[in-house]
């Protein structure tokens, strides 16, 4: 876009403010550029906007959200809904606090606020109705009863009366809440006047630059005590862009001329709805670009204040255009709004983001539509078009797998650079042949046992005559699969949600882009052999792991698959969605006093040094105080000085020796490295107690040749996988014959342990009968339930 540029750097604003009925071109100041005299119109829908040349250092708004966490200068709009009670009389004082709370905590980061606030109108009236009761006279009041006090007419109150009256009154009552931290508040009360006047404009804009440098708060609001009343659509038919008739369009005039890099403005509703708020159909409009006004339909404005939504998206483009990024979200409803805006600050999904880059793909919410119904088209594909679907993607791993190496190439020589990725992590980011040779060959074990998985009749009932009743397995829906490094995980995932009819969205690490890009597409491509590629959808836009955690009405079932931290802050990210994981892989072995010295330490050789990053390996070794200063606890110690392997001891391991390794600061330590911790029990059921108190439910191991004590153990200890005389890194489902899997459970709800297909059905019920209706089964009906089990259909696969 071509500009018109002063060679000083600046230009008076008011020679920046182009006249409306003269022009709509469209420009913006860019220091580097010639001067140019040229104008060019950019048409957003049936409502043209002029952009205000800038001089700021950026000149440009944010393209995405997550870059508003580097906004430094903030103007927050607190609508009339946002700050007044629900009787209009009055102010929100707890939201108002909350306000102000979130404020302070940004301007003390160093950022630089600024306040636009609603609220005198309805703080005057509260005072002046105040005012009106107690002047009424004694005899009045005493004659008359609560209620008919309450009740007493009261004149209608002009709004700039109430202006006056309630304008000092919320000044302090925002200066006593900012002093609660430490920071300071100044009131600047402007007309239209003010920014139209160049001397008023200068003072004005000096004014706030000194407050801010002072680390002060400005709050900025009309005077409404003095301010004519705004004329219909007077920024469309005067002189100006702009005009200030409203705290929207303060607002937004205040954001272009202080060059600020972020404008919230908060209302009573999420955002934009392509629908009317409310309604049944309408959907929050995450993101909104220039030229979308036809897919939004306006409402009616709030219940209080001046603009309604229609003002409010005009006024934000405006800024937009001016350079400033803009948030529209919920100030008043105290689920939404009570970290509203540092939680727009820190990039969250909140709200409407407005912003002038349009990406090239479909948006999350789009995928994850798509997902939903390639998903339920996928589910209704025959048994053997399903297990082709899988053997077709095997195929195109063995047919590609240069293609795909050379991808896992990119990656890896990116993620190879000083400190960007820590050893165990390029380990699973690694891909090889022998890897990909071991990838097909599981999902041609999951595409032979799809056969007989969804529509699988489990019970069957004849409930009375002629009516039965069937318990069938169907998809659970929407999966959002989030994983870290491990690019093999895609293909095992697609193949698991194709198997058991799911739609599946996939969210990658960063450091495997390259390698995820290349298997989603084969993965895409044999989808496409039935007309179901929508099915599986790979997130590329930058959305944060813990805004997909919120879309509760589209997906169905989180899995996380990465470090323990990583399933943690999904797990308390996730809103209404159930999560499938385990948060920790703390497995343990027990050594008891009759096992091989030859088994032991083979087995722990293979838990602990086998694959340390695994979530199944080894990370705490029990041992039998019987066996200290044996042979068999020689061996397995000299076998990891060997293997290298850092030994942590227990504190009653470290009670027996003089010169032990450091004692472990926690028996609850996930090490995911060539590290242990050991420590001494004095019996099986001692080692029970300690799993069941350090462990996290994963997998536990005995090593012991008397039987009796194995039951017992396998019987007692409550983990997801419990082994006897068996390696920790069994736990996996390509190893349990499952194919593969979508992640190890620990939960005691669903699914449990190495989760296959069988852990991605839920189920159903069918009942058919004959014009059965329940009056029928009453003490006086003619019928009688049977409640008869009926034999249940064979399984086809073998």
């Amino acid at each position: 876009m071509l500009s018109q540029v002063c060679r000083s750097g600046f230009q008076p604003f008011h020679q920046r403010l182009l006249p409306w009925a003269q022009s709509t071109a469209l420009s913006r100041s860019r220091r580097d550029n010639p001067p140019s005299t040229i104008r060019n119109v950019r048409s957003w829908s049936n409502i043209p906007f002029i952009t205000v040349p800038l001089s700021r250092a950026h000149g440009k708004s944010f393209a995405h959200r997550s870059e508003l966490k580097h906004a430094k200068r903030i103007v927050v709009k607190l609508g009339s809904a946002v700050v007044t009670r629900g009787d209009e009389c009055g102010l929100a004082l707890g939201r108002l606090a909350s306000i102000v709370e979130q404020v302070s905590v940004l301007q003390n980061q160093g950022r630089e606020m600024m306040l636009v606030t609603s609220g005198a109108v309805a703080f005057g009236k509260q005072r002046l109705r105040h005012e009106i009761l107690l002047s009424q006279s004694v005899r009045q009041a005493l004659h008359s009863g609560q209620n008919q006090l309450k009740e007493m007419a009261i004149p209608v109150l002009e709004a700039r009366a109430c202006a006056a009256a309630g304008q000092s009154g919320l000044m302090a009552l925002y200066e006593a809440m900012f002093t609660q931290y430490s920071i300071c508040a100044a009131q600047i009360l402007v007309t239209n006047l003010d920014f139209h006047d160049e001397q008023k404009r200068r003072n004005l804009n000096g004014t706030l630059h000194e407050l801010l440098r002072m680390n002060i708060v400005p709050i900025v609001n009309t005077n409404d005590a003095v301010v004519p009343p705004a004329e219909p659509n007077s920024d469309l038919q005067g002189v100006n862009v702009i005009s200030v008739k409203d705290n929207d369009s303060l607002a937004a005039r205040l954001a272009v001329e202080m060059k600020t890099d972020l404008l919230i403005v908060l209302s009573d509703v999420e955002g934009l709805f392509d629908s009317p708020p409310g309604s049944d159909d309408a959907k929050l409009i995450d993101t909104f670009y220039p030229g979308d006004q036809q897919s939004v339909t306006f409402g009616t404005k709030s219940r209080v204040g001046m603009g309604g939504m229609e003002a409010k998206v005009k006024a934000a483009l405006w800024a937009l255009q001016g350079g400033t990024s803009v948030v529209i979200a919920n100030g008043s409803h105290p689920k939404v709004s009570g970290h509203v805006i540092t939680d727009i600050v820190e990039g969250k999904k909140v709200g409407t983001f407005f912003s002038e880059v349009k990406p090239a793909g479909p948006t999350v919410e789009q995928q994850g539509e798509m997902a939903r119904s390639g998903g339920r088209m996928l589910a209704t594909l025959e048994p053997e078009q399903r297990a082709e679907i899988i053997h077709h993607l095997a195929d195109l791993l063995t047919d590609h797998r240069d293609e795909i190496l050379s991808a896992n190439k990119k990656d890896l020589e990116e993620a190879e650079a000083p400190g960007r990725l820590a050893p165990p992590l390029l380990k699973r980011l690694s891909l090889s042949t022998s890897k990909l040779n071991s990838l097909a060959i599981g999902l041609r074990q999951i595409a032979a046992s799809s056969q007989d998985s969804v529509g699988r009749v489990l019970r069957r009932i004849r409930v009375a005559k002629n009516l039965e009743l069937e318990q069938v397995t169907v998809p659970i829906g929407v999966l959002l699969v989030i994983f870290e490094s491990r690019p093999d995980c895609l293909p095992q995932v697609a193949a698991l949600a194709i198997a058991s009819g799911n739609g599946l969205l996939l969210k990658g690490g960063k450091e495997a882009a390259h390698s995820n890009r290349i298997l989603h597409v084969l993965t895409q491509e044999a989808l496409s052999i039935h007309g179901v590629k929508e099915a599986v959808q790979l997130v590329n836009t930058r959305e944060e792991v813990e805004d997909l955690c919120r879309l509760d009405k589209m997906i169905d079932l989180i899995i996380p698959r990465g470090s323990s931290q990583l399933v943690r802050d999904i797990q308390k990210a996730a809103k209404g969605i159930p999560v499938m994981g385990h948060s920790e892989g703390i497995c343990h072995m027990y050594v008891d006093s009759e096992a091989s010295v030859d088994k032991a330490s083979r087995l722990v050789r293979d838990s602990k040094c086998e694959y340390p990053a695994a979530c199944n390996a080894l990370e705490t070794l029990l041992i039998h105080r019987d066996l200290l200063r044996t042979p068999l606890f020689d061996q397995i110690i000299d076998m990891l000085r060997v293997e290298q392997v850092k030994i942590h001891a227990g504190p009653k391991f470290a009670s027996y020796l003089t010169f032990s390794p450091s004692e472990v600061k926690s028996l609850r330590t996930e090490y995911g490295d060539l590290e242990l911790c050991i420590e001494v029990v004095d019996s099986v059921q001692e080692a029970i107690d300690h799993i069941h108190k350090y462990g996290s439910s994963h997998t536990d191991v005995i090593v012991t040749e008397n039987e009796k004590t194995a039951e017992f153990f396998l019987q007692h200890v409550d983990s997801a996988c419990v082994f006897w005389n068996a390696s920790t890194r069994f736990s996996d489902g390509y190893r349990f014959g499952l194919g593969a899997e979508v992640g190890i459970s620990t939960s005691r709800i669903h699914a449990r342990g190495p989760v296959g297909l069988e852990g991605l059905l839920t189920t159903k019920w069918l009942l058919r009968g004959q014009d059965h209706v329940v009056s029928d089964f009453s003490e006086h009906g003619t019928l009688k339930y049977l409640h008869e089990n009926l034999p249940v259909p064979q399984s086809n696969t073998n």
